[in-house]
């Protein structure tokens, strides 16, 4: 054989031999969603307890008037009722930004089953209460049985893109302002939206529209993330005494949503009876 061919093919071979031993490596770019580690966010305690005072500010005006010391209607003027619907949208967005914070990783079954099975059977139980105490006006769907149906939908949400989500929110909201059907006036399906004349209730939230805000919690929460904009929202502890009270009362939200209306009812019982 030829030297000039010889060494040729010795050149390959111990080319070939290098690339053997050199390891195996293909360039992945970190992505936010399986590189950082997302801790509990105070601001969302806190945000999640402003939304329960001021929850507990509207029950106070429904109970005055449940009461009978404001007159009918009193609690259906317009300033009450955006207070009452921001509050609800506000729950449900940040019950879609707690889904994304504790399963953006990955899903945690247990957790979520215990917690999504804790919230409905809330739910039902006070379906149950209000059949009794307030059967003209019983809560059929109501607020718990939305975050609950949530916290199961918005699954289907956390991989993918946010914009699509947020896409999805927007149309939920739109065909929920375009779309009725008489069909599903029935208690048993006016869960679902749609209705043409709303049930009467003291809380009634259909998963159309009400899932979008919870849609747009996990939109808004995931293109933080993304955008490594969630160690700036992290930043602030709210450690003065007014930041821990209120985020107490966040991470104990549902204990805190099923005492407040028993202490308020105890409270204007006792005022009307001592009251001369």
């Amino acid at each position: 054989m030829p030297p000039a061919l010889e060494a040729s093919q010795q050149w390959v071979t111990s080319m070939a031999r290098r690339q053997k031993k050199r390891p195996h490596t293909k360039a992945v770019a970190a992505h936010p969603v399986l590189s950082q580690k997302i801790s509990r966010l105070a601001v969302v305690d806190f945000l999640r307890g402003l939304a329960l005072i001021a929850m507990t500010v509207f029950h106070f005006i429904y109970d005055l008037e449940f009461f009978g010391l404001k007159e009918l209607g009193y609690s259906d003027q317009f300033h009450w009722w955006f207070l009452a619907i921001t509050v609800a949208g506000s729950f449900l967005f940040l019950s879609g930004v707690s889904l994304y914070l504790a399963h953006a990783h990955r899903i945690h079954w247990k957790p979520w089953a215990r917690r999504i099975a804790l919230i409905a059977f809330t739910a039902i139980a006070i379906t149950v209460i209000t059949s009794f105490i307030t059967p003209a006006r019983y809560i059929n769907f109501g607020i718990l049985h939305m975050i609950a149906a949530a916290g199961v939908i918005g699954l289907a949400f956390l991989r993918i893109p946010w914009w699509l989500t947020a896409a999805a929110a927007v149309a939920i909201l739109a065909i929920d302002h375009t779309v009725t059907i008489k069909l599903l006036d029935v208690p048993a399906l006016s869960w679902l939206g749609f209705v043409s004349q709303p049930p009467v209730a003291s809380d009634f939230r259909p998963i159309f529209p009400w899932l979008a805000p919870a849609l747009f919690g996990i939109a808004t929460t995931k293109m933080c993330h993304q955008g490594n904009w969630l160690e700036v929202l992290a930043t602030p502890r709210l450690d003065h005494l007014f930041g821990r009270s209120v985020q107490f009362i966040g991470r104990h939200s549902l204990i805190y949503y099923l005492l407040h209306q028993p202490i308020l009812f105890a409270l204007f019982w006792a005022w009307l009876w001592l009251a001369p």
